[in-house]
C-alpha cells in the first residue's frame, strides 16, 4: 500500500492500519497508571502514617529505637525514590534485580512494581502533610473519648485527610499516564512503544506523534474531569437539613410547648 503524501492522509493512512495496536498500547498505558497509581497510593498512606506516629517521653526505650530506624529507612526510600527519575529506577530495578539475584521479572509485574513504589514515594510526602494539616483538636478529642492513636488515624485523620489530598491523587495518576512512556526502556509495550515501532515503519514520525499526543490528551483529560467530578462528591451538598426524626433533639422552631392552660405559648 502506497503511503500518502499530504498530512491529514498519513493521519489516516496510520488510524487505518496501526489504529488497533495504538489503542492496545493505549490500554496498556491505563492499566499500568491506574494499578501503580492504586498501590502506590497504599504504599503512601502506610508510610506516610508510620513517619506521624507520636513519640513521648514514656514511651521505652525499644519503641523510640525501633520507631526511628523505621523512619530511617521510609525517609531514605522517599528521597532516592523521589530524587532519581523513573527511567532510571526502571532499568536499574528490572536488570539489577536479574544480574544481582536471579528475578526475571515480567513486563506486567515490573511495571506495577516500579509505577507503585515510584508513587508510593510521592504519595507518602502528601499523605504526610495532609495528616498534619488536620486540627491538633481533632486528635485530642478522639483521645478524649478512649481512642488509641490506630483508631484515630482510621476514623478522625484520614477521612478528613482524604479529601485535602485527592487533588494530588488525581495528579499522580494523571502523571503516570504520561510517564509509563519511560517504561519502553525495558520493553514494556505500552503507547509509547507502540508509537515507536509504527513511525520506524515508514519513517513518519511527526505524523505519529501527532496521533499519539492526542491520545494521550483523551485520556489525561477524561480523567482529570472524572476525579473533579469525585471531589465534587466527596464534598457533598451545599446545603444541608438538620435532621429532626430525634424527638429529643428538635431543631429551633419546630417544637411547640402547651402552657398551664393548654394554650400554645411559643416554639423554640
Amino acid at each position: 500500500m502506497s503511503l500518502p503524501s499530504d498530512f491529514l492522509g498519513r493521519i489516516l493512512f496510520i488510524l487505518q492500519n496501526y489504529g488497533g495496536s495504538l489503542l492496545r498500547g493505549a490500554g496498556t498505558t491505563l492499566i499500568i497508571a491506574v494499578v501503580g497509581t492504586f498501590f502506590g497510593c497504599i504504599i503512601g498512606f502506610i508510610v506516610g502514617v508510620i513517619q506521624t506516629i507520636p513519640v513521648s517521653k514514656n514511651d521505652s526505650a525499644v519503641k523510640k529505637s525501633v520507631l526511628w530506624l523505621v523512619r530511617l529507612i521510609l525517609n531514605v526510600y522517599v528521597e532516592v525514590f523521589r530524587g532519581t527519575p523513573m527511567m532510571a529506577q526502571a532499568m536499574f530495578i528490572y536488570y539489577g534485580s536479574a544480574i544481582l539475584f536471579g528475578i526475571d521479572m515480567t513486563m506486567w509485574f515490573a511495571a506495577f512494581f516500579i509505577v507503585s513504589i515510584n508513587t508510593g514515594a510521592y504519595m507518602a510526602e502528601t499523605v504526610r502533610g495532609g495528616i498534619l494539616s488536620i486540627d491538633e483538636g481533632q486528635t485530642e478529642g478522639a483521645k478524649a473519648i478512649g481512642m488509641t492513636h490506630f483508631q484515630t488515624m482510621l476514623y478522625v485523620i484520614l477521612p478528613q485527610a482524604l479529601r485535602n489530598i485527592m487533588p494530588q491523587i488525581g495528579n499522580n495518576l494523571i502523571i503516570n499516564i504520561k510517564d509509563t512512556c519511560v517504561l519502553s526502556v525495558i520493553s514494556v509495550v505500552e503507547l509509547f512503544f507502540t508509537s515507536k515501532s509504527v513511525s520506524g515503519t515508514y519513517y513518519i514520525y511527526f505524523e505519529t506523534y501527532t496521533v499519539t499526543m492526542a491520545m494521550y490528551l483523551i485520556m489525561t483529560v477524561f480523567f482529570s474531569q472524572l476525579l473533579r467530578w469525585f471531589e465534587r462528591r466527596m464534598d457533598g451538598p451545599k446545603n444541608y437539613d438538620l435532621a429532626t426524626t430525634d424527638t429529643l433533639a428538635h431543631t429551633s422552631g419546630m417544637y411547640k410547648f402547651l402552657g398551664r392552660n393548654g394554650g400554645t405559648r411559643g416554639e423554640y
